[in-house]
């Protein structure tokens, strides 16, 4: 007699497989408090508080030795991305970081370093629920394009790293994408998540199969916003 249930209704089972990405929320930025519109130029790192809230993490995963057995750590280009992971890097006993582009929040093109009002005041704002094609400026990435741009750059990085753990360093909306690859939304998808800052999101992809393993973990001593 079968003392599994079908493939599909099991919800705990073997150890993970395959490559598990471990996208990590950058800290509070400069250009998140400032209502920054924070593209390469509008991008200047980490506020105090967001100093903090990575600094609180590189204890957790310090004490916890979760991360002890990462094979690749990988960042997007923009400053509070790579902040935050040169501070969490060094409680790692990999500490090289590799930078890459298709890891970085949504392309925001001529809106970048704009504040929100300027911004809209523009080039008017996109409208996604109606067409998530529509750039987000000029010279900007669509909704759907984001997406796309994400999801191959993840089996990119699972085909470079066929098994372990792999950390990325990323943004709220590439945390959005691949939450959307965990459960099979379209590229249109807006799922309007409430990710926090130095949040651990984790998804499995194992001989093209996705599974999401958790989502807005964060550490213990949790810094909130003051």
């Amino acid at each position: 007699m079968a003392i599994e249930p079908p493939q599909g209704f099991r919800t705990s089972g073997e150890e993970p497989r395959g490559t598990r990405l471990i996208l990590v929320r950058h800290g509070e930025a400069h250009c998140n408090v400032a209502g920054i519109v924070g593209g390469p130029r509008g991008c200047t790192g980490l506020t105090a508080l967001g100093r903090e809230q990575a600094e609180t993490l590189a204890d957790r995963v310090a004490r916890s030795h979760e991360f002890d057995q990462a094979v690749a750590l990988y960042s997007s280009v923009l400053e509070r991305a790579k902040h935050t992971a040169a501070i969490v890097s060094r409680a790692l006993p990999l500490s090289e970081v590799i930078e890459d582009c298709d890891l970085c929040e949504l392309h925001p093109g001529l809106a970048d370093a704009m504040g929100w009002d300027e911004m809209v005041a523009t080039f008017g704002g996109p409208d996604w629920d109606r067409d998530p094609d529509e750039p987000f400026a000029p010279q900007g990435e669509s909704w759907s394009g984001f997406y796309e741009r994400c999801v191959t750059a993840f089996f990119r990085l699972s085909v470079l790293h066929p098994e372990g753990q792999v950390l990325l360093f990323v943004h709220g909306g590439v945390i959005e994408q691949a939450m959307k690859l965990a459960i099979g939304a379209p590229a249109s998808a807006r799922l309007r998540l409430r990710t926090e800052h130095c949040s651990l999101t984790e998804i499995e992809i194992d001989a093209g199969e996705v599974r999401l393993l958790r989502y807005n973990d964060r550490a213990p001593r949790v810094v909130t916003a003051r």
